[in-house]
C-alpha cells in the first residue's frame, strides 16, 4: 500500500504559524500533524505501508523534505519527495506523484486528522472517507444508494441530498487507473475554475462503472486556522489521554513549584517555574514557563513565556511572551515584551 499526500499550499489561514513551516508539519499533541495523519491512516487500512509520496513545493526547503521522509521511514516506509510548484488543482496535484502511482494507494490531504473504527474494504474500486456532519451546505457530500455504494458526489448542496461530508481521504484500489483517469483531465484540459478537479475524476470512474463506498470516520478534526487548530490540538490530547497510547509528559520536564493537569504533552527539557499548565496544553520541546498560567493552549518548542495566563493561545517556535494578552497567537521568532 502506498499513501500520496497532497501538501503544496503554505496555509494562509494559519498565518503566522505557517510562515516558516509548512501547515502539515505544525506539531499536534507533540506530533507533525502529517505524522498523526499517516498514523492514523495505517490503522485504518492495516496493511504494510511501502511508500509515502508526499507533494510539496519546491521552496519548501531541504530542512522541511528531510522532515518528510523521517516521517516515513518511521512507519517503515520509503519517503519520496515530489514537487507542485503551481496551484492547478487537486487532480494535477496528485499527478505530480505519478511515479508512485502503482497499486493500492491512499490519497490524504495533510490539513485534517480523524479518528475511526472500520475496515477498509479493499474489494470496492475506492473508499471516500466521510464524516456525518449538521450542516452539509458547506462541504462537497457524497449521496448513497440502498446497496450502500456512493453514486454521486455534490459539492455544497443547496438542498438536502446527503450530510456525509468528504473529508479529503481516498483510497483506490488501482493507482494506475486513477493515473490514467487525472492524465485525461489534463491532456483534455478540464477544468473548473481554472483548476484539474480530483471530483472531475471520480465522476468519470464511476460513470464507468466503478465501484464507490463510504468509510465513515467518527471524529473529523480541522486544523485549517489558529482557533480550530488548538480546539484540535485539545481533541488529541483527550484521545490520547483517554487511549493511553502515548508517553505524553517527556521524563526531562523540570518542574518547579508548579502543577500539570492533563490531559497535556510536555516535551522534552521543558521547564515549568511556579506555574499551572493544563488541561488540554502541548508544550514543545525545551520550552520555558515561569509565573504562567496556561489552558487550552498550544505551544512549539523553545519557547520562553514569562508573567502570563493563557487560553486558547497559539506560541511558535523560538518565541517570547512576557504579558497580560489571554488569546494570542505570535509566530516564530516573535518577541512580545
Amino acid at each position: 500500500m502506498k499513501i500520496i499526500i497532497p501538501m503544496a499550499g503554505r496555509g494562509s489561514r494559519l498565518r503566522p504559524h505557517t510562515l516558516t513551516v509548512p501547515k502539515p508539519l505544525i506539531p499536534i499533541a507533540g506530533k507533525p500533524i502529517v505524522h498523526r495523519l499517516v498514523e492514523d491512516i495505517a490503522k485504518v487500512i492495516n496493511h504494510q505501508i511501502e511508500e509515502i509520496a508526499f507533494i510539496i513545493h519546491k521552496d519548501f526547503g531541504t530542512k522541511v523534505e528531510e522532515d518528510l521522509v523521517a516521517i516515513a521511514e518511521k512507519l517503515g516506509a520509503k519517503g519520496t519527495i515530489c514537487y507542485q510548484n503551481e496551484a492547478l488543482g487537486t487532480a494535477h496535484a496528485i499527478l505530480c506523484a505519478k511515479e508512485s502511482m502503482e497499486g493500492p494507494l491512499v490519497v490524504a490531504y495533510a490539513d485534517t486528522l480523524f479518528r475511526a473504527d472500520f475496515t477498509l474494504d479493499t474489494t470496492a474500486d475506492s473508499v471516500i472517507w466521510v464524516k456525518q456532519v449538521d450542516d452539509p451546505s458547506a462541504f462537497g457530500v457524497v449521496q448513497l444508494n440502498d446497496q450502500h455504494e456512493i453514486i454521486d458526489f455534490v459539492e455544497k448542496p443547496k438542498e438536502f441530498v446527503s450530510d456525509l461530508a468528504i473529508i479529503g481521504i481516498y483510497y483506490f484500489k488501482s493507482g494506475e487507473t486513477l493515473r490514467s483517469e487525472l492524465q485525461y483531465l489534463l491532456d483534455h484540459n478540464v477544468v473548473k475554475g481554472g483548476e484539474y478537479q480530483l471530483t472531475d475524476a471520480l465522476e468519470n470512474m464511476k460513470q464507468k462503472g466503478m465501484k464507490f463506498v463510504p468509510g465513515k470516520v467518527e471524529e473529523w478534526m480541522d486544523c485549517g486556522n489558529k482557533n480550530v487548530t488548538v480546539e484540535t490540538n485539545s481533541r488529541m490530547l483527550n484521545f490520547l489521554h483517554t487511549d493511553a497510547e502515548e508517553n505524553l509528559i517527556a521524563d526531562t520536564v523540570r518542574i518547579e513549584n508548579s502543577t500539570i493537569i492533563p490531559p497535556c504533552f510536555i516535551g522534552e527539557d521543558v521547564v515549568l517555574i511556579n506555574s499551572t499548565v493544563g488541561p488540554n496544553v502541548s508544550l514543545g520541546k525545551s520550552t520555558h514557563l515561569t509565573n504562567v498560567n496556561i489552558k487550552n493552549s498550544l505551544v512549539q518548542t523553545h519557547a520562553h513565556i514569562r508573567n502570563a495566563k493563557l487560553d486558547n493561545a497559539m506560541i511558535g517556535n523560538h518565541a517570547i511572551f512576557d504579558g497580560d494578552f489571554k488569546s494570542i497567537s505570535i509566530g516564530d521568532y516573535s518577541v512580545l515584551e
